[in-house]
């Protein structure tokens, strides 16, 4: 039985986001706001991977990603940071971190960019993240590669059009509201205006082609649903 993901952050309400949207995609999750405490778990040996804020309270970020892969262990680690300097980002990378996430961040994109680590890790077994087929399988969303297919063509969609695509293919049908969906793809400290989605839907339908509109629906006065099934 795999292990949890260890969630480590200092901020109480961006902790419980994340831990909620893990939980929704099927991963037991611990969190702590504790660099001391994490380390602690991660010698218990209970913990597949790691979602860890470089920036805590108690002790170096960097010194908890150490310990990620301290005394043989090898578990990897998704770092989560406001620290978006490239020297940063290349320090970290250098330390051990599989993936880097920069805040304010879209909490589909940290939960797909998880899985895809654990894919890797897992030795790309059944219990990584899974390709989802809509349409008849016209509409094809590849978790673990980041990648949307449409009739067997590859869409060059951008973070944030996956991260709308996917939030959609979370639950077709169900109506988003542009606040809904603004705060699923850019996270709730994004401080951007709601009918910025509207834009990136543009975008977005755009690439789709002829059958945008039927793909993404728009619902007058409320927002935007998948309107293709998904396939069993």
């Amino acid at each position: 039985m795999p292990g949890a993901v260890l969630v480590v952050e200092d901020d109480r309400e961006l902790r419980e986001l994340v831990r909620r949207y893990l939980q929704r995609a099927g991963h037991p999750v611990r969190t702590t706001g504790s660099g001391a405490e994490a380390i602690g778990l991660l010698a218990a040996d209970a913990v597949e991977l790691m979602v860890l804020d470089l920036g805590l309270p108690d002790i170096d970020g960097r010194e908890v990603l150490a310990a990620a892969h301290d005394d043989g262990r090898a578990v990897p680690v998704v770092v989560l940071t406001a620290r978006s300097n490239v020297d940063d980002r290349i320090d970290g990378l250098r330390r051990g971190a599989d993936d880097y996430v920069i805040k304010p961040f879209s909490p589909t994109e940290l939960v797909l960019r998880v899985e895809a680590v654990l894919h890797r890790t897992r030795g790309g077994t059944s219990g990584g993240a899974a390709v989802l087929s809509f349409g008849a399988g016209r509409l094809r969303l590849d978790e673990a590669r980041h990648e949307a297919h449409l009739d067997g063509v590859r869409l060059e969609v951008t973070p944030t059009e996956w991260g709308l695509l996917t939030a959609l293919a979370a639950t077709p049908g169900r109506v988003y509201s542009r606040y809904e969906l603004i705060n699923q793809v850019r996270g709730y400290e994004f401080p951007g205006y709601e009918r910025t989605v509207d834009s990136h839907v543009k975008n977005l339908r755009h690439k789709l082609g002829p059958d945008a509109a039927q793909i993404v629906e728009t619902v007058l006065g409320v927002g935007y649903r998948l309107g293709w099934s998904r396939d069993r």
